[in-house]
């Protein structure tokens, strides 16, 4: 979609790389991606030139220029998903492609229990998606916060990486804690044996966003 975009504006064929792959209904507020150009062009006019041809549900926020060793996945040092969760009796039309409905009545406080247990480093193999490809299964954590306002229960999750489907199985596993369906126990019994069985159901896409990628240096 972008390589098409730069290839309309400036015609030039590039590979363009992402700090990573989010799934389809996935949304992603602070995506980063990098590019090389043979031809340069001034940032803001990229910016403009970009934008006047993506469609009507991508935008570029902004393009800098960066040191010549920058690969927006590899350079990346962490990244912050946010999954929201709207949980009331009734359904909220205007949040139905951005939040998770849950109608039962939530326990806030074992979640953030349970939460904390997920904080670390750990093997989070009981925590992806049957295809996951990743060869290594150990993430950190760097945090995990459960707030709600209203009826938005949000879950904030920053780790160094995360394998396919992780933040939404933790997400579906917790809300079945708070709802009383699954023991807080379960989330050690997954760390400690890998048994994606024993866990939560993954929760939908659309309730997940990519907030933000952490690099060494501020792009």
């Amino acid at each position: 979609m972008v390589e098409d975009a730069i290839r309309a504006v400036i015609g030039e064929s590039v590979f363009v790389r992402a700090a990573g792959r989010t799934d389809a209904g996935v949304h992603a507020d602070g995506q980063v991606v990098s590019f090389d150009l043979v031809q340069p062009m001034p940032p803001r006019g990229l910016l403009r030139g970009l934008n006047s041809v993506l469609p009507a549900d991508v935008a570029l926020v902004d393009v800098t220029e960066a040191a010549p060793d920058f690969d927006a996945r590899f350079s990346a040092r962490g990244k912050v998903y946010r999954y929201t969760v709207w949980n009331h009796l009734v359904r909220s039309p205007r949040r139905a492609r951005t939040a998770w409905h849950v109608r039962q009545v939530l326990d806030l406080e074992a979640i953030q229990t349970t939460a904390a247990l997920l904080v670390g480093e750990h093997d989070f193999r009981g925590f992806r998606a049957s295809d996951c490809d990743r060869r290594t299964t150990r993430r950190v954590v760097r945090r995990l916060d459960v707030g709600r306002q209203g009826a938005i229960v949000t879950f904030d999750v920053e780790a160094t990486a995360f394998l396919k489907n992780m933040v939404r199985i933790l997400v579906g596993t917790l809300i079945d804690v708070g709802r009383g369906r699954l023991a807080p126990s379960v989330v050690t019994r997954m760390l400690e044996t890998g048994d994606r069985t024993v866990g939560g159901m993954t929760a939908p896409a659309c309730g997940l966003t990519l907030l933000r990628v952490i690099y060494d240096q501020p792009l």
